[in-house]
Protein backbone atom coordinates (compact mmCIF):
# COMPACT_ATOMS: atom_id res chain seq x y z
CA UNK A 1 0.00 0.00 0.00
CA UNK A 2 1.38 3.46 -1.09
CA UNK A 3 1.54 6.03 1.64
CA UNK A 4 -2.30 7.74 1.57
CA UNK A 5 -1.95 11.60 0.53
CA UNK A 6 -1.66 14.18 3.64
CA UNK A 7 -5.08 14.99 4.43
CA UNK A 8 -7.34 11.83 3.43
CA UNK A 9 -9.31 9.26 6.04
CA UNK A 10 -7.19 6.53 5.69
CA UNK A 11 -4.11 9.01 6.59
CA UNK A 12 -6.10 10.40 9.27
CA UNK A 13 -7.06 6.90 10.60
CA UNK A 14 -3.61 5.12 10.54
CA UNK A 15 -1.90 8.03 12.23
CA UNK A 16 -5.00 8.22 15.08
CA UNK A 17 -4.64 4.60 15.40
CA UNK A 18 -0.71 4.67 16.11
CA UNK A 19 -1.08 7.73 18.74
CA UNK A 20 -3.48 5.94 20.84
CA UNK A 21 -1.18 2.51 20.89
CA UNK A 22 1.72 4.62 21.43
CA UNK A 23 -0.20 6.98 24.29
CA UNK A 24 -1.59 3.58 25.90
CA UNK A 25 2.51 1.33 25.80
CA UNK A 26 3.63 5.15 27.45
CA UNK A 27 0.77 4.67 30.26
CA UNK A 28 1.69 1.58 30.82
CA UNK A 29 4.56 1.49 30.70
CA UNK A 30 5.08 4.67 33.17
CA UNK A 31 2.82 2.88 35.65
CA UNK A 32 4.71 -0.20 35.35
CA UNK A 33 8.31 1.15 35.79
CA UNK A 34 7.11 3.33 39.13
CA UNK A 35 6.09 0.47 40.43
CA UNK A 36 8.89 -1.76 39.50
CA UNK A 37 11.03 1.58 41.43
CA UNK A 38 8.52 1.26 44.59
CA UNK A 39 9.01 -2.27 44.95
CA UNK A 40 13.07 -2.16 44.75
CA UNK A 41 12.57 1.17 46.79
CA UNK A 42 10.63 -0.78 49.41
CA UNK A 43 13.09 -4.20 49.46
CA UNK A 44 16.20 -1.81 49.75
CA UNK A 45 14.65 0.07 52.91
CA UNK A 46 14.20 -3.45 53.95
CA UNK A 47 17.67 -4.36 53.37
CA UNK A 48 18.30 -0.96 55.53
CA UNK A 49 16.23 -2.37 58.56
CA UNK A 50 17.61 -5.86 58.36
CA UNK A 51 21.26 -4.14 58.63
CA UNK A 52 20.15 -1.61 61.71
CA UNK A 53 19.46 -5.40 63.78
CA UNK A 54 23.31 -6.55 62.66
CA UNK A 55 26.25 -5.85 65.03
CA UNK A 56 28.82 -3.49 64.12
CA UNK A 57 31.49 -6.21 63.43
CA UNK A 58 34.43 -4.07 64.30
CA UNK A 59 35.50 -2.65 67.88
CA UNK A 60 34.82 0.98 68.28
CA UNK A 61 37.55 3.80 68.41
CA UNK A 62 38.20 7.48 67.77
CA UNK A 63 37.16 7.81 64.54
CA UNK A 64 37.84 4.30 63.41
CA UNK A 65 37.08 3.77 59.68
CA UNK A 66 37.15 0.08 58.36
CA UNK A 67 36.70 -1.52 55.34
CA UNK A 68 35.55 -5.25 54.03
CA UNK A 69 35.09 -6.78 51.02
CA UNK A 70 31.88 -7.36 51.67
CA UNK A 71 31.22 -3.63 52.11
CA UNK A 72 32.91 -3.32 48.81
CA UNK A 73 30.54 -5.43 47.14
CA UNK A 74 27.26 -4.06 48.52
CA UNK A 75 28.28 -0.62 49.17
CA UNK A 76 26.90 -0.72 52.25
CA UNK A 77 28.16 2.14 54.73
CA UNK A 78 27.53 1.79 58.31
CA UNK A 79 28.06 4.55 61.18
CA UNK A 80 27.83 4.15 64.52
CA UNK A 81 28.85 6.46 67.45
CA UNK A 82 28.92 5.87 71.10
CA UNK A 83 29.60 8.74 72.74
CA UNK A 84 33.07 10.02 71.41
CA UNK A 85 33.98 7.07 69.80
CA UNK A 86 32.62 6.60 66.07
CA UNK A 87 32.65 3.46 64.20
CA UNK A 88 32.60 3.84 60.27
CA UNK A 89 32.29 0.79 57.81
CA UNK A 90 31.92 1.68 53.81
CA UNK A 91 33.82 0.67 50.97
CA UNK A 92 35.89 3.91 50.60
CA UNK A 93 37.35 6.54 52.21
CA UNK A 94 34.34 9.47 53.78
CA UNK A 95 35.41 13.32 54.98
CA UNK A 96 34.67 14.16 58.10
CA UNK A 97 32.41 16.74 57.13
CA UNK A 98 30.35 13.44 55.25
CA UNK A 99 30.45 11.63 58.43
CA UNK A 100 29.12 14.71 60.91
CA UNK A 101 26.70 15.03 58.08
CA UNK A 102 25.48 11.53 58.52
CA UNK A 103 25.25 11.72 61.75
CA UNK A 104 22.41 14.06 62.00
CA UNK A 105 19.98 12.12 60.36
CA UNK A 106 17.06 12.04 62.54
CA UNK A 107 17.09 8.18 64.39
CA UNK A 108 13.34 6.54 63.57
CA UNK A 109 12.35 9.05 60.55
CA UNK A 110 11.65 7.15 57.31
CA UNK A 111 14.34 6.56 55.06
CA UNK A 112 15.68 9.32 53.24
CA UNK A 113 17.92 10.03 50.33
CA UNK A 114 21.31 11.53 50.49
CA UNK A 115 24.59 12.53 48.15
CA UNK A 116 27.58 10.75 49.19
CA UNK A 117 30.87 12.41 48.02
CA UNK A 118 32.70 10.22 45.14
CA UNK A 119 29.67 7.18 45.65
CA UNK A 120 26.49 9.96 44.22
CA UNK A 121 23.17 8.96 46.05
CA UNK A 122 22.52 7.12 48.80
CA UNK A 123 19.48 5.66 50.93
CA UNK A 124 19.87 6.00 54.84
CA UNK A 125 18.10 5.47 58.02
CA UNK A 126 19.29 5.87 61.56
CA UNK A 127 18.38 4.33 64.94
CA UNK A 128 19.11 4.96 68.29
CA UNK A 129 19.37 2.21 71.29
CA UNK A 130 20.34 2.39 74.87
CA UNK A 131 23.66 0.46 76.29
CA UNK A 132 27.48 0.57 74.91
CA UNK A 133 30.26 2.32 76.94
CA UNK A 134 29.44 5.63 75.93
CA UNK A 135 25.93 5.58 76.76
CA UNK A 136 23.31 5.31 73.69
CA UNK A 137 24.31 4.26 70.37
CA UNK A 138 23.08 6.01 67.29
CA UNK A 139 23.85 3.58 64.31
CA UNK A 140 23.51 5.19 61.08
CA UNK A 141 23.07 2.92 57.83
CA UNK A 142 22.58 3.70 54.03
CA UNK A 143 22.60 1.91 50.77
CA UNK A 144 23.22 3.01 47.83
CA UNK A 145 20.57 4.27 45.28
CA UNK A 146 21.95 2.37 42.25
CA UNK A 147 20.21 -0.49 43.44
CA UNK A 148 17.17 0.56 42.65
CA UNK A 149 17.81 3.29 39.72
CA UNK A 150 20.32 0.57 37.52
CA UNK A 151 17.03 -1.84 37.18
CA UNK A 152 14.77 0.79 36.46
CA UNK A 153 17.17 2.48 33.64
CA UNK A 154 17.43 -1.02 32.18
CA UNK A 155 13.73 -1.23 32.52
CA UNK A 156 13.49 2.23 30.71
CA UNK A 157 15.48 1.23 28.26
CA UNK A 158 14.01 -2.02 27.18
CA UNK A 159 10.26 -0.20 27.55
CA UNK A 160 11.55 2.77 25.26
CA UNK A 161 12.76 -0.18 22.53
CA UNK A 162 9.36 -2.28 23.02
CA UNK A 163 7.42 1.34 22.17
CA UNK A 164 9.52 1.73 19.09
CA UNK A 165 8.96 -1.37 18.31
CA UNK A 166 5.11 -1.04 18.78
CA UNK A 167 4.93 1.89 16.89
CA UNK A 168 6.45 1.18 13.62
CA UNK A 169 4.63 -2.41 14.06
CA UNK A 170 1.31 -0.71 14.54
CA UNK A 171 1.10 1.92 12.11
CA UNK A 172 2.29 -0.98 9.53
CA UNK A 173 -0.65 -2.99 11.09
CA UNK A 174 -3.04 0.17 11.05
CA UNK A 175 -2.38 1.06 7.05
CA UNK A 176 -2.55 -2.57 6.48
CA UNK A 177 -6.24 -2.33 8.35
CA UNK A 178 -7.10 0.54 7.00
CA UNK A 179 -6.45 -0.07 3.51
CA UNK A 180 -8.47 -3.33 3.87
CA UNK A 181 -11.20 -1.57 4.88
CA UNK A 182 -11.49 1.03 3.17
CA UNK A 183 -11.63 -0.84 -0.22
CA UNK A 184 -15.43 -0.79 -0.46
CA UNK A 185 -14.81 2.89 0.16
CA UNK A 186 -12.54 3.22 -2.74
CA UNK A 187 -14.54 1.59 -5.11
CA UNK A 188 -17.71 3.94 -4.31
CA UNK A 189 -15.24 6.57 -5.03
CA UNK A 190 -14.21 5.00 -8.45
CA UNK A 191 -17.47 4.43 -9.25
CA UNK A 192 -18.66 7.91 -8.38
CA UNK A 193 -15.74 9.28 -10.70
CA UNK A 194 -16.93 7.29 -13.80
CA UNK A 195 -20.50 8.75 -13.38
CA UNK A 196 -18.95 12.16 -13.09
CA UNK A 197 -17.18 11.29 -16.18
CA UNK A 198 -20.12 10.43 -18.25
CA UNK A 199 -21.85 12.32 -20.91
CA UNK A 200 -25.51 12.93 -20.03
CA UNK A 201 -26.04 15.87 -21.75
CA UNK A 202 -26.74 14.51 -24.61
CA UNK A 203 -28.89 10.89 -25.87
CA UNK A 204 -30.78 8.77 -23.59
CA UNK A 205 -28.41 9.49 -21.02
CA UNK A 206 -27.80 6.17 -19.67
CA UNK A 207 -25.83 5.64 -16.70
CA UNK A 208 -24.31 2.10 -17.27
CA UNK A 209 -21.99 2.15 -14.07
CA UNK A 210 -23.50 0.86 -10.72
CA UNK A 211 -21.47 -0.11 -7.50
CA UNK A 212 -21.01 -3.91 -7.03
CA UNK A 213 -23.18 -6.17 -4.95
CA UNK A 214 -20.63 -6.67 -2.75
CA UNK A 215 -20.58 -3.22 -1.68
CA UNK A 216 -24.63 -2.65 -1.29
CA UNK A 217 -24.78 -4.92 1.45
CA UNK A 218 -26.87 -3.07 4.32
CA UNK A 219 -25.22 -4.10 7.26
CA UNK A 220 -22.33 -2.44 6.68
CA UNK A 221 -22.18 1.83 6.72
CA UNK A 222 -20.27 1.62 3.53
CA UNK A 223 -22.85 -0.70 2.12
CA UNK A 224 -25.66 1.43 3.10
CA UNK A 225 -24.32 4.30 0.59
CA UNK A 226 -23.10 2.04 -2.14
CA UNK A 227 -27.30 0.79 -1.79
CA UNK A 228 -28.13 4.86 -1.46
CA UNK A 229 -25.76 5.72 -4.29
CA UNK A 230 -27.41 2.84 -6.42
CA UNK A 231 -30.98 3.71 -6.03
CA UNK A 232 -29.49 7.28 -6.62
CA UNK A 233 -28.12 6.26 -10.13
CA UNK A 234 -31.85 4.67 -11.18
CA UNK A 235 -33.26 7.54 -10.17
CA UNK A 236 -30.78 9.93 -12.47
CA UNK A 237 -30.89 7.27 -15.35
CA UNK A 238 -35.04 6.92 -15.61
CA UNK A 239 -35.44 11.41 -15.23
CA UNK A 240 -32.88 10.82 -18.10
CA UNK A 241 -34.47 8.69 -20.40
CA UNK A 242 -38.04 10.74 -19.23
CA UNK A 243 -36.11 13.71 -20.61
CA UNK A 244 -34.76 12.28 -23.55
CA UNK A 245 -38.49 10.68 -24.60
CA UNK A 246 -39.93 14.39 -23.88
CA UNK A 247 -37.25 15.90 -26.02
CA UNK A 248 -37.35 13.69 -28.85
CA UNK A 249 -41.08 14.27 -28.63
CA UNK A 250 -40.44 18.14 -29.11
CA UNK A 251 -37.67 17.74 -31.97
CA UNK A 252 -39.55 15.43 -33.82
CA UNK A 253 -42.68 17.69 -33.70
CA UNK A 254 -40.39 21.28 -34.23
CA UNK A 255 -38.91 18.70 -37.30
CA UNK A 256 -42.47 17.87 -38.76
CA UNK A 257 -43.79 21.18 -38.47
CA UNK A 258 -40.62 23.32 -39.73
CA UNK A 259 -41.14 20.20 -42.95
CA UNK A 260 -45.29 20.82 -42.75
CA UNK A 261 -44.37 24.80 -43.13
CA UNK A 262 -41.85 24.94 -45.90
CA UNK A 263 -44.59 24.33 -48.77
CA UNK A 264 -47.29 26.40 -47.53
CA UNK A 265 -44.68 29.75 -47.19
CA UNK A 266 -43.20 28.53 -50.83
CA UNK A 267 -46.88 28.86 -52.15
CA UNK A 268 -47.40 32.36 -50.17
CA UNK A 269 -44.00 33.98 -51.45
CA UNK A 270 -44.58 32.41 -54.98
CA UNK A 271 -48.33 34.34 -54.52
CA UNK A 272 -46.56 37.58 -53.46
CA UNK A 273 -44.16 37.61 -56.24
CA UNK A 274 -47.12 36.61 -58.85
CA UNK A 275 -48.88 39.31 -57.68
CA UNK A 276 -45.76 41.58 -57.40
CA UNK A 277 -45.41 41.89 -61.10
CA UNK A 278 -48.40 43.91 -61.28
CA UNK A 279 -47.02 46.05 -58.81
CA UNK A 280 -47.48 49.23 -60.79
CA UNK A 281 -51.34 48.55 -61.01
CA UNK A 282 -51.79 48.04 -57.09
CA UNK A 283 -52.25 50.62 -54.67
CA UNK A 284 -49.75 51.64 -52.83
CA UNK A 285 -50.95 50.29 -49.86
CA UNK A 286 -51.66 46.98 -51.23
CA UNK A 287 -47.99 47.77 -52.83
CA UNK A 288 -46.50 48.17 -49.68
CA UNK A 289 -48.44 44.90 -48.13
CA UNK A 290 -46.85 42.53 -50.37
CA UNK A 291 -43.40 43.85 -49.99
CA UNK A 292 -43.86 42.96 -46.43
CA UNK A 293 -45.42 39.85 -47.50
CA UNK A 294 -42.39 38.73 -48.90
CA UNK A 295 -39.86 39.97 -46.77
CA UNK A 296 -41.58 38.22 -43.87
CA UNK A 297 -42.09 35.01 -45.88
CA UNK A 298 -38.33 34.79 -46.96
CA UNK A 299 -37.60 35.75 -43.03
CA UNK A 300 -40.11 32.68 -42.29
CA UNK A 301 -38.46 30.39 -44.71
CA UNK A 302 -35.22 31.12 -42.95
CA UNK A 303 -36.16 30.40 -39.37
CA UNK A 304 -37.84 27.11 -41.18
CA UNK A 305 -34.28 26.08 -42.35
CA UNK A 306 -32.45 26.83 -39.25
CA UNK A 307 -35.07 24.74 -37.19
CA UNK A 308 -34.55 21.85 -39.57
CA UNK A 309 -30.95 22.26 -39.74
CA UNK A 310 -31.06 22.18 -35.31
CA UNK A 311 -33.18 18.75 -35.77
CA UNK A 312 -31.43 16.99 -38.20
CA UNK A 313 -28.15 18.38 -36.07
CA UNK A 314 -29.83 16.75 -33.04
CA UNK A 315 -30.85 13.92 -34.38
CA UNK A 316 -28.39 12.07 -36.07
CA UNK A 317 -25.65 14.59 -37.41
CA UNK A 318 -25.03 13.91 -41.49
CA UNK A 319 -22.05 15.94 -42.46
CA UNK A 320 -19.96 15.55 -45.23
CA UNK A 321 -16.50 15.62 -44.26
CA UNK A 322 -13.47 16.64 -46.18
CA UNK A 323 -10.59 18.14 -46.07
CA UNK A 324 -11.33 21.99 -45.95
CA UNK A 325 -9.03 25.19 -46.04
CA UNK A 326 -10.72 27.28 -43.22
CA UNK A 327 -9.11 30.30 -44.27
CA UNK A 328 -10.26 30.14 -48.19
CA UNK A 329 -13.62 30.06 -46.39
CA UNK A 330 -13.13 32.64 -43.89
CA UNK A 331 -11.75 34.77 -46.87
CA UNK A 332 -14.91 33.95 -49.08
CA UNK A 333 -17.39 34.65 -45.40
CA UNK A 334 -15.69 38.25 -44.84
CA UNK A 335 -15.98 39.32 -48.56
CA UNK A 336 -19.79 38.36 -48.31
CA UNK A 337 -20.30 40.65 -45.42
CA UNK A 338 -18.35 43.25 -46.13
CA UNK A 339 -20.50 43.63 -49.07
CA UNK A 340 -23.73 43.46 -47.33
CA UNK A 341 -22.34 46.19 -44.73
CA UNK A 342 -20.06 48.54 -46.52
CA UNK A 343 -20.44 51.13 -43.76
CA UNK A 344 -18.37 48.36 -41.33
CA UNK A 345 -14.49 48.51 -40.92
CA UNK A 346 -13.74 44.72 -42.40
CA UNK A 347 -9.85 43.35 -41.09
CA UNK A 348 -8.05 40.14 -42.14
CA UNK A 349 -5.67 38.15 -40.28
CA UNK A 350 -5.16 34.80 -41.88
CA UNK A 351 -1.94 33.00 -42.19
CA UNK A 352 -0.40 32.91 -45.50
CA UNK A 353 -0.54 28.82 -46.00
CA UNK A 354 -3.22 26.63 -45.63
CA UNK A 355 -5.14 26.05 -42.63
CA UNK A 356 -6.94 22.27 -43.05
CA UNK A 357 -9.49 21.11 -41.18
CA UNK A 358 -11.80 17.89 -41.42
CA UNK A 359 -15.04 19.82 -41.93
CA UNK A 360 -18.14 19.79 -43.76
CA UNK A 361 -17.15 22.62 -45.71
CA UNK A 362 -20.46 24.24 -46.07
CA UNK A 363 -21.72 23.58 -42.41
CA UNK A 364 -18.31 25.26 -41.52
CA UNK A 365 -18.61 28.46 -44.40
CA UNK A 366 -22.40 28.47 -42.47
CA UNK A 367 -20.47 29.21 -39.14
CA UNK A 368 -18.21 31.67 -39.75
CA UNK A 369 -21.47 33.30 -41.87
CA UNK A 370 -23.53 33.26 -38.50
CA UNK A 371 -20.84 34.89 -36.27
CA UNK A 372 -20.17 37.20 -38.94
CA UNK A 373 -23.86 38.40 -39.29
CA UNK A 374 -24.04 38.49 -35.67
CA UNK A 375 -21.16 40.86 -35.00
CA UNK A 376 -22.93 43.24 -38.29
CA UNK A 377 -26.43 43.10 -37.04
CA UNK A 378 -25.96 43.70 -32.72
CA UNK A 379 -23.22 46.57 -33.37
CA UNK A 380 -23.78 50.40 -34.77
CA UNK A 381 -22.62 51.10 -38.41
CA UNK A 382 -18.62 52.13 -38.44
CA UNK A 383 -18.10 49.27 -36.10
CA UNK A 384 -14.06 47.56 -36.75
CA UNK A 385 -14.88 43.84 -36.72
CA UNK A 386 -11.40 41.60 -37.24
CA UNK A 387 -11.73 38.00 -38.39
CA UNK A 388 -8.21 36.11 -37.21
CA UNK A 389 -7.07 32.29 -38.29
CA UNK A 390 -4.07 31.22 -36.63
CA UNK A 391 -2.88 27.80 -35.70
CA UNK A 392 -2.09 25.73 -31.86
CA UNK A 393 -0.44 22.66 -31.67
CA UNK A 394 -3.35 20.41 -33.02
CA UNK A 395 -5.83 23.67 -33.23
CA UNK A 396 -7.39 25.78 -35.90
CA UNK A 397 -8.84 29.05 -34.40
CA UNK A 398 -11.37 31.07 -35.57
CA UNK A 399 -11.64 34.60 -34.00
CA UNK A 400 -13.95 37.33 -34.49
CA UNK A 401 -13.54 40.64 -32.75
CA UNK A 402 -15.13 43.77 -32.82
CA UNK A 403 -15.17 46.57 -31.21
CA UNK A 404 -18.84 47.12 -30.52
CA UNK A 405 -21.39 47.54 -27.31
CA UNK A 406 -20.92 44.33 -26.12
CA UNK A 407 -23.28 41.25 -24.85
CA UNK A 408 -25.17 42.08 -22.07
CA UNK A 409 -23.78 40.21 -18.81
CA UNK A 410 -27.33 38.81 -18.42
CA UNK A 411 -27.16 37.30 -21.77
CA UNK A 412 -23.53 36.08 -22.20
CA UNK A 413 -23.76 32.86 -20.33
CA UNK A 414 -26.54 31.71 -22.52
CA UNK A 415 -25.42 33.07 -25.83
CA UNK A 416 -25.41 29.91 -27.36
CA UNK A 417 -29.30 29.07 -26.22
CA UNK A 418 -31.35 28.75 -28.23
CA UNK A 419 -34.09 31.54 -28.77
CA UNK A 420 -31.88 33.87 -27.11
CA UNK A 421 -32.65 37.20 -27.90
CA UNK A 422 -32.30 40.92 -26.13
CA UNK A 423 -34.31 43.49 -25.94
CA UNK A 424 -35.30 44.17 -29.65
CA UNK A 425 -34.11 48.29 -28.98
CA UNK A 426 -30.30 46.80 -28.93
CA UNK A 427 -30.56 45.80 -32.45
CA UNK A 428 -27.60 48.46 -33.61
CA UNK A 429 -28.87 48.46 -37.62
CA UNK A 430 -32.29 49.76 -38.86
CA UNK A 431 -34.50 47.04 -40.21
CA UNK A 432 -31.98 44.27 -38.31
CA UNK A 433 -33.93 41.12 -37.12
CA UNK A 434 -32.60 38.33 -34.82
CA UNK A 435 -34.60 34.57 -34.92
CA UNK A 436 -32.08 34.03 -31.61
CA UNK A 437 -30.80 30.90 -33.41
CA UNK A 438 -27.75 32.18 -35.29
CA UNK A 439 -25.45 31.60 -32.39
CA UNK A 440 -27.17 28.19 -31.32
CA UNK A 441 -26.77 26.65 -35.38
CA UNK A 442 -22.79 27.96 -34.37
CA UNK A 443 -22.70 25.72 -30.92
CA UNK A 444 -24.24 23.21 -32.72
CA UNK A 445 -22.64 22.77 -36.29
CA UNK A 446 -19.23 22.91 -34.20
CA UNK A 447 -19.82 20.52 -31.60
CA UNK A 448 -20.84 18.25 -34.44
CA UNK A 449 -17.36 18.74 -35.68
CA UNK A 450 -15.83 18.24 -32.59
CA UNK A 451 -15.16 21.29 -31.47
CA UNK A 452 -15.65 23.97 -29.21
CA UNK A 453 -17.58 27.97 -29.23
CA UNK A 454 -16.77 30.36 -26.74
CA UNK A 455 -17.37 33.97 -26.33
CA UNK A 456 -16.10 36.67 -24.08
CA UNK A 457 -17.49 40.20 -23.85
CA UNK A 458 -17.11 43.38 -22.32
CA UNK A 459 -18.28 46.81 -23.29
CA UNK A 460 -15.79 47.63 -26.57
CA UNK A 461 -14.97 44.02 -27.08
CA UNK A 462 -16.39 41.13 -27.96
CA UNK A 463 -14.72 38.05 -29.21
CA UNK A 464 -15.92 34.70 -30.52
CA UNK A 465 -13.17 31.61 -30.65
CA UNK A 466 -13.97 28.66 -32.43
CA UNK A 467 -11.44 25.19 -32.17
CA UNK A 468 -11.08 22.74 -34.47
CA UNK A 469 -9.01 19.97 -35.00
CA UNK A 470 -6.06 20.37 -37.47
CA UNK A 471 -6.75 17.57 -40.50
CA UNK A 472 -3.36 15.25 -39.98
CA UNK A 473 -1.56 13.80 -42.50
CA UNK A 474 -3.06 16.56 -45.72
CA UNK A 475 -0.72 18.48 -46.92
Amino acid sequence: MSASPRGTLSHRLVWQTTALVAAVIIVISGVHVLSNRQILLNALDAQLVAALSRSPGAQYGRGTTTQTADLAASGLIRIDQAGDDVLVQMPGSMPDATITALLAVPPGAAPSTMDVAGLGPYRFVARQTGGGRGGPVLTVVGLPMSIVTRPVQGQLMVSGLLLLVAIVGSYLGARTIVARSLRPLNRLAAVANNVSALRLERGEGAVPVRVDAADTNPASEVGQVGLAFNHMLDNVENALAVRHRSETKVRQFVADASHELRNPLASIRGYAELTARNRDDLPTDTAHALERIEAESDRMSDLVEDLLLLARLDSEPTLDFQPTDITELVVTAVDAARAASPDDHWQLDVPDGEVTVWADARRLHQVIANLLANARTHTPAGTTIVTCVRTEPGQAIVEVTDDGPGIPPDLLSRAFERFTRGDPARLRRAGASSTGLGLAIVHAVVTAHGGTVAVESQPGRTRFTVRLALAQGVG
